[in-house]
């Protein structure tokens, strides 16, 4: 069908589509992106955080449900039966034998008249149609399990909302090593197009040098070696950079044709050292944590539950209507001579006596899962210090290997400029120039490997420590 439609048609449903999706958010695609504006896209679009939402709504709407329970329960009702076949009661038959006594009174029987047993005969009772019509009221006066189960599902949507900012953890951390690899490909991609410039620049002058007569051929076949290696080099690392676009803007939940820019740089990154010293750390930022902490209050809640249910539970109940019964039809309607009111209110005491020893399994079971969450917990606190300790030595190793990079990275260059300018005047050979070269491109591919890393080792530590996504 699309193909039918003109050209311009085809431009305003792309440009409509594209509205209707920018407003899903209030960030800007269009704008250069910074790593925040990432993180509320995709906060905003995730359809992970958004199905976590929608089970943190759940937990809302459970509460209310629960609630409920413990409110007036009215109900009303109409009910009409045809009773077509109206069943038979079998009855003794105690009419015959009234009968023929009094016959035998009058000496209205011969004499000698055997009088027979008394057998039995069907009666139908009821009439062709019958209607009720009324409302019944309920409420609960008293039920402990109320109370506790109520807390319970305040409980459970505070278990929900943790849930709800794991899955938040989850998705920053995503993000930013996405947005990182990003800045880091595309730093390195401008380094690697800058070295291909040099040696296509040092190429063309030898080539001039040796038509000169001042260079051999194969000091042209070494440095063509070397422009080929960089040629492949930048192609690789433009559909590196471009697959990185592709992750990032995955994560963020943008279609992957969908064109952006970052705004930020890596000169702007701060690694924050500080944080990679000691610092006031609860376990509580951790949302995994959080939730250990909530079930526990949960089996807690169960367990007080599991003790009311030995308590009594007291409901009143009340109910009035008309009700009404008739062979035809057509008197079914005549509500001032055959339709009657009845009614009544009473309460309901129910006392538990013995339910063979369940609710005891019960608090058994409920004790016995304390205990595991209580070890789960204490596991969880251990795991977590361990993966503080290493993102911490990971931070500091990565920030100190950077540096360390970063000088040898000067150092290289220094030496290939070095290098490149006594070649140039003559003093110097191709070979030096190679070489080089070669341990320029070895520098600049550990510096971004330790760049990256220092980065990644960053974000670990902020998850470490649950200070990835800041209230």
């Amino acid at each position: 069908m699309l193909r039918k439609i003109s050209i311009l048609g085809v431009l305003l449903w792309l440009l409509n589509s594209y509205n209707v999706y920018s407003q899903t958010s209030d960030v800007d695609i269009a704008q250069a992106l910074t790593l925040d504006d990432c993180l509320t896209y995709a906060f905003q679009n995730s359809e992970t955080i958004k199905i976590a939402d929608l089970e943190n709504k759940i937990s809302q709407a459970d509460v209310g449900i629960t609630k409920a329970q413990g409110l007036p329960q009215l109900n009303g009702s109409i009910n009409y039966n045809n009773n077509f076949a109206i069943q038979r009661q079998f009855l003794p038959d105690f009419i015959s034998p009234s009968v023929y006594q009094v016959l035998l009174q009058e000496q209205l029987l011969a004499d000698g008249t055997q009088i027979p047993e008394p057998g039995i005969f069907p009666a139908a009772f009821g009439v062709r149609h019958s209607s009720t019509a009324g409302i019944s009221l309920s409420q609960m006066l008293f039920d402990g399990s109320y109370f506790v189960g109520l807390q319970a599902a305040r409980t459970y949507t505070e278990l929900a909302q943790k849930s709800f900012e794991q899955n938040k953890a989850q998705m920053a951390e995503q993000v930013t090593k996405a947005y990182y690899s990003v800045l880091v490909n595309r730093e390195r991609q401008e380094l690697v197009a800058s070295n291909f410039n040099r040696l296509d620049t040092l190429l063309n002058e030898t080539k001039l040098m040796f038509e000169n007569g001042f260079v051999e051929k194969i000091d042209v076949d070494r440095l063509l070696v070397q422009y080929n290696n960089a040629k492949t080099e930048r192609r690789n690392i433009e559909r590196l950079t471009e697959l990185s676009y592709y992750l990032l803007k995955f994560q963020m939940g943008i279609p992957v044709e969908q064109p952006i820019t970052l705004a930020d740089n890596i000169a702007d990154i701060d690694f924050d050292p500080e944080i990679a010293a000691e610092s006031d750390f609860k376990y509580e930022q951790r949302p995994e944590y959080a939730q250990v902490l909530v079930n526990q209050e949960l089996v807690q809640l169960d367990l007080k539950n599991n003790r009311f249910q030995y308590l009594p539970k007291l409901t009143a109940n009340a109910a009035f209507g008309y009700n009404t019964g008739v062979n035809e039809f057509s008197e079914i309607a005549n509500f001032d001579d055959l339709w009657f009111e009845y009614g009544f209110w009473g309460v309901t005491l129910d006392i538990p006596i013995f339910d063979g020893l369940r609710k005891h399994h019960t608090i058994q079971k409920n004790k016995v899962q304390a205990q595991q969450i209580e070890l789960q917990s204490r596991f969880l606190r251990n795991q977590i210090d361990l993966e503080v300790a290493q993102a911490r030595v990971a931070l500091q190793n990565g920030v100190e290997a950077l540096q360390v990079q970063q000088e040898n990275l000067g150092l290289a260059q220094e030496v290939f400029r070095i290098s490149n300018i006594k070649y140039q005047e003559g003093v110097g050979s191709n070979l030096e120039v190679i070489e080089a070269d070669n341990a320029l491109q070895t520098s600049e591919t550990n510096y971004f490997t330790a760049l990256y890393d220092a980065l990644i080792a960053k974000v670990d530590l902020q998850k470490a420590l649950g200070i990835l996504v800041q209230p």
